[in-house]
């Protein structure tokens, strides 16, 4: 009897174990998300395709001064309204944007812009522009360049259409919601040869393997429990039946 209740022991330690343990992957990944990000629902189809109307996205927390071209960033500045808005970063300080050439195309400090995240009925913009974005500043747009209120429509004010880096308060690192459009938002690589190159993705997936690999091992803890009670009774059947035919034998 030694040897069963020795694994039994040895069972229920390591369940509670990868319970313990689960918990606090599960608990500390959702902790650590709270921290980190915040959920913001895009109000219209400005950043289609991109982020459709009414979508839910996950934006990490982050000072301006981490904001690169192609991120697409949550900001509030007056000028443009009372309400956070998400667009993308086109140019920043320094920058001379300028649109279009003969194939409908922004280019930045000259360097051509491939943008594959653009409606594909879509130029660049439907009307034409040159500006260089003031230091500490940002070029925003929608990629719904057709439907999108961005830094052109603002190029006559005092900021030439660009919002102050310290207007940002997050960076969109994934839609969340609905579950067809769930997924990490990729860095263009057009902006990746430019000075300051591209943003890295957040902590998002490593949050999210804690949160899964938490659950799992709640689970699979958990269940031990239940496995090993019916393991142990089946034994115990077996060997009842065992003796009852030795007796009747």
């Amino acid at each position: 009897m030694s040897g069963p209740v020795g694994e039994g022991r040895v069972g229920s330690l390591l369940s509670g174990v990868a319970v313990a343990l689960g918990c606090v992957l599960f608990l500390g990944g959702f902790a650590w998300g709270a921290v980190i990000y915040k959920p913001y629902t895009v109000p219209t189809d400005s950043m289609a395709p991109t982020i459709g109307k009414d979508d839910r996205v996950l934006a990490q927390r982050i000072d301006g001064d981490e904001v690169r071209r192609g991120d697409v960033v949550v900001f509030q500045d007056a000028v443009w309204g009372a309400m956070p808005m998400v667009k993308r970063v086109i140019g920043v300080g320094g920058d001379k944007v300028v649109c279009c050439d003969k194939q409908g195309r922004l280019s930045v400090d000259g360097t051509t812009l491939e943008e594959p995240y653009l409606e594909k009925k879509d130029q660049a913009s439907l009307t034409g522009f040159s500006t260089t974005v003031p230091k500490g500043r940002l070029f925003l747009m929608g990629d719904h360049r057709s439907d999108s209120l961005d830094s052109r429509v603002h190029l006559s004010d005092s900021g030439h259409g660009a919002v102050p880096r310290s207007a940002v308060s997050a960076r969109v690192d994934a839609t969340a919601w609905p579950m067809s459009g769930f997924g990490m938002l990729e860095r263009p690589r057009t902006f990746e040869a430019l000075p300051g190159g591209i943003s890295q993705p957040g902590p998002l997936r490593l949050m999210v393997i804690a949160v899964v690999s938490g659950a799992v091992l709640i689970l699979a803890g958990a269940a031990y429990g239940p496995i090993a009670r019916r393991r142990r009774a089946g034994a115990a059947r077996r060997e009842e039946a065992r003796e009852t035919v030795t007796a009747s034998g």
